[in-house]
Formats: C-alpha cells, sequence, structure tokens
C-alpha cells in the first residue's frame, strides 16, 4: 500500500510539472491530474488484490500475459469512463477541437500504457522478491543439510574408535588387572572427549594430540614394542583448528593397516606443519599402497569408510580447499595427508566433566 501512494504521487506530480512545463499550470489542468490519477490508484489497487486472489504471482510467462493483457485493456476503458465527468466539469480551453470519441481513445490508449507500465513494475518487483526467497530458502536448505551430513558422519566415526578401544582393553583385563584400571581410565577419557567434541565443528589440534595420547596407549597395550610413535609437530600448529576426531581416525586407519598385518610391527609418525595458512597434518605408517586402490594396504580389506567420512566432514566444513588423500611416501610408507585451511574463529573450549 505504501508503494502505491508514493508511485503514484510520484507520478501525479510528474504529471503537474509537464503540464506546467507545456502550458503552464491552471487549476482545471491540476484538478484532472489529481482527479484522474486518484482513479488510477483506486483501479490499480483492486487490480492487485484481484491479481493477489487469483494467483496470478504464481503463474508462468505464457499463462501470465494474456490475463495481464486483457485485464489492462478493460480497467483502461473503465478508467477512461470514470475520467469522462473530470472533463464536462472543468473548462479547459483548447486550440484543437477533437471529438469526444477520439478523446475517449486517447484516454484509453493512456491508460494502457500507464497500467502497463504499472504490472511490469509489480510483477518484476514480485518476480524478484521470489527469487531472493527463493535464495535464502535454498542457503538455509543447504546449512541444513550440511549439518545433517556432519550429524551423520559423526555417528558413524565415534563408535568405530570406541568400537577398537574395546577391543584392546578386552585383551588387557585378565593380564595385568592394574594396567586395565589405567586402560578403563583411558577409554573414559576418550569417551569424554568423544562425547563433549560431537557438539562442536571444530577443536584445537592441541586437545585432538591430548585424546590420542590415550588412544595410542590402549593400542600400545595390545601390540607392546610393536607399535612404536615418533612425534614431529610444529609448535605453531598446537592453536590450528581441526575437526574432532580426525587425527583419531588417522591413527586408527595406521594402526589397523599398517602395525596390525606387519608381524614386526612398525613406526606412526605424526608430523603437523603450517603452510598456506593451512595445517598440514601427515600420519605415516608401514605399508604399501597399490596405485590402482585407496586401501591402506594390499594384504587387508579396508572399507575406507574412516578415511571417506573423515574427507567428508573436511569438505563441508572448510570447502573445496580442505582434502585428504593417501599417498605412498619413502619405500614401505603410506602417508595420510590432511589440509585443513584455517577459519579466523578460534575452537570452542571443552567442558570439564
Amino acid at each position: 500500500m505504501l508503494a502505491q501512494c508514493v508511485g503514484w504521487l510520484g507520478f501525479t506530480l510528474i504529471c503537474v510539472g509537464l503540464a506546467q512545463l507545456n502550458r503552464g499550470i491552471t487549476w482545471s489542468w491540476a484538478a484532472i491530474c489529481v482527479g484522474s490519477n486518484s482513479i488510477g490508484w483506486l483501479l490499480s489497487h483492486l487490480y492487485r488484490r484481484w491479481i493477489h486472489s487469483r494467483g496470478w504471482k504464481h503463474l508462468n510467462w505464457p499463462a501470465l500475459l494474456p490475463r495481464v493483457a486483457l485485464a489492462v485493456v478493460l480497467l483502461s476503458v473503465f478508467w477512461a469512463v470514470l475520467d469522462r465527468p473530470l472533463y464536462y466539469f472543468t473548462d479547459i480551453p483548447t486550440q484543437v477541437k477533437i471529438s469526444k470519441t477520439a478523446q475517449f481513445v486517447y484516454s484509453v490508449l493512456n491508460g494502457v500504457w500507464i497500467l502497463m507500465l504499472w504490472s511490469l513494475l509489480y510483477f518484476g518487483y514480485n518476480i524478484a522478491d521470489r527469487f531472493r526467497r527463493s535464495e535464502i530458502e535454498r542457503a538455509h536448505l543447504k546449512a541444513t543439510l550440511k549439518e545433517s551430513e556432519l550429524r551423520a558422519l559423526k555417528s558413524q566415526v565415534n563408535p568405530h574408535f570406541i568400537f577398537n578401544a574395546l577391543n584392546s582393553l578386552r585383551a588387557l583385563i585378565q593380564e595385568d588387572p592394574p594396567r586395565a584400571r589405567q586402560a578403563v581410565t583411558q577409554l573414559a577419557n576418550l569417551l569424554r572427549y568423544s562425547l563433549q567434541s560431537g557438539q562442536l565443528e571444530t577443536v584445537s589440534f592441541e586437545d585432538e594430540l591430548r585424546v590420542v595420547n590415550d588412544y595410542l596407549a590402549l593400542e600400545q597395550v595390545r601390540h607392546e614394542e610393536r607399535l612404536r610413535l615418533r612425534l614431529d609437530v610444529d609448535p605453531v600448529t598446537l592453536q590450528m583448528v581441526v575437526p574432532p576426531m580426525l587425527l583419531q581416525t588417522l591413527l586408527e586407519n595406521a594402526v589397523k593397516y599398517g602395525i596390525s598385518v606387519l608381524p614386526e610391527g612398525g613406526e606412526i609418525a605424526i608430523i603437523a606443519r603450517e603452510e598456506n595458512e593451512c595445517l598440514v597434518l601427515r600420519v605415516t605408517n608401514p605399508g604399501i599402497l597399490p596405485a590402482s586402490d585407496s586401501a591402506p594396504d594390499h594384504k587387508s580389506k579396508s572399507t575406507g569408510m574412516g578415511l571417506r567420512n573423515a574427507a567428508e566432514r573436511l569438505r563441508l566444513l572448510f570447502g573445496e580447499e580442505a582434502s585428504l588423500h593417501l599417498r605412498p611416501g619413502d619405500p614401505g610408507v603410506v602417508v595420510a595427508e590432511a589440509c585443513i585451511p584455517q577459519v579466523t574463529t578460534k575452537p570452542a573450549e571443552l567442558a570439564t566433566v
């Protein structure tokens, strides 16, 4: 309604201004301009209500154009009829005498272009508004889908590492009860971290390193001297952000498909560097990566679910600049390398339970 009033008021002022430039304004011309445009405002208001009630805003162009054309012509004829008394009751001197029929036709044509312009502006605005709303809804849907995908991926990662940790604990209970109690504490730390970090999108790399120490301690109970660890971490990377359980997933993969399948075991290395405003995280383990397969080792039957989930989480959180892939390193070594672009926000602090 406000746009209607402002638009017709502006159009009236333009008409009065043009009359002033053309022949000098008179009270008769002012009355005709104001009266005729008031009728136009009323008709356009009724036209707008008709459009809304009939759902024309949702029609496609082939269906809409003939309806608009017919409505504009009919309204212009009606407008010209309502305009006639204004000319009869005002005394306007004219230098050129024209018939009343010609005046009526002129009024109809004048109404046609005005209402057609009004229709273009009205439907153009609604199309733009509908497009804007659809973009907002699409962005909201994309964000909702992203959140649901992240939750689904987290629910797949966490049971995976819990299952491996329970296997390590089961192997220890009968052999060494004191160490089993210590392992229970370490497992509790893992579970607490999993529950707390499950509500977060990112955590600090320092927190992630702290919890994987408990995981590796559990794995060393089972593998003993077969599992050796080497840390090569740049201190500047400790405050960088990573998705929760990312390093955990890479280490599970390295232990299961690198250490477990080799009788002599081997060394797992965790290497972290800052490169081009990204945290580059590498986990190496002994093994052979077939050129035609992404499995960590040809002797094992890996579904690759953990790494695929981790790569998908990286993509959802950090976009296409993030990456995670396996590649061969030195002879007999497999490297899992993740590139994590750093965001400006700091990771949330984990609550103390």
